[in-house]
């Protein structure tokens, strides 16, 4: 599960990752507010490079464990370290015990294969039933809302496959990976987005 920091998440069992788009948008504005806090800039500064180096591996690689794992000692280091900052602020006394606190959270998806290391795809998903739940005006049933939300799940997948939903439903196959493998003559491929 790939969540923001809301709290009600932290009731769910199951592997969380959390998202660092919105940690490093919180570090960033805060530090913009605090810009002489020497302990708030190590922890950006550190954080943000362990993050872009992670962020050029995914670029090369893809998110392969086998490629993300090595970046599991800086993140060790980095909160080996942190646990050892003698915050003097209240402020990076804060963002100290919040990186403790999901230092568990932060980087889980260095262990697992194509988990990405922020929810920004569901963020992106979510408008779509946004609009939709503006345009019904509470007006669903139950079944009608599961309904639509099975198409809106098959309609994000083929957007991001570079898949045309339209195509893909017209073919009635059931089955997004033989689909793909039809369309390697590519009679249903469309332009992926760059």
């Amino acid at each position: 599960l790939i969540t923001d920091f809301y709290p009600g998440y932290d009731s769910i069992d199951c592997p969380q990752q959390k998202c660092l788009v919105h940690l490093l948008r919180d570090l960033n504005d805060d530090l913009l507010k605090n810009p002489f806090d020497e302990n708030l800039k190590w922890i950006v500064t550190e954080f943000s490079s362990i993050l872009k180096n992670i962020v050029y591996t995914t670029d090369k690689y893809g998110l392969k464990n086998r490629y993300m794992k090595k970046h599991k000692k800086y993140t060790n280091k980095f909160f080996k370290s942190l646990k050892k900052l003698k915050a003097e602020s209240e402020i990076s006394e804060i963002y100290k015990k919040r990186l403790i606190a999901y230092e568990k959270e932060l980087f889980l998806f260095l262990d697992y294969d194509n988990i990405p290391w922020n929810n920004n795809n569901v963020e992106h998903a979510i408008k779509h039933f946004a609009n939709y739940r503006q345009t019904i005006k509470g007006s669903a049933t139950e079944s009608g809302l599961e309904s639509y939300l099975i198409l809106l799940s098959i309609y994000k997948t083929c957007d991001y496959k570079g898949l045309n939903f339209m195509d893909f439903l017209l073919s009635k196959v059931r089955d997004l990976d033989v689909f793909m493998e039809k369309c390697k003559n590519k009679k249903y491929r469309r332009k992926i987005r760059q």
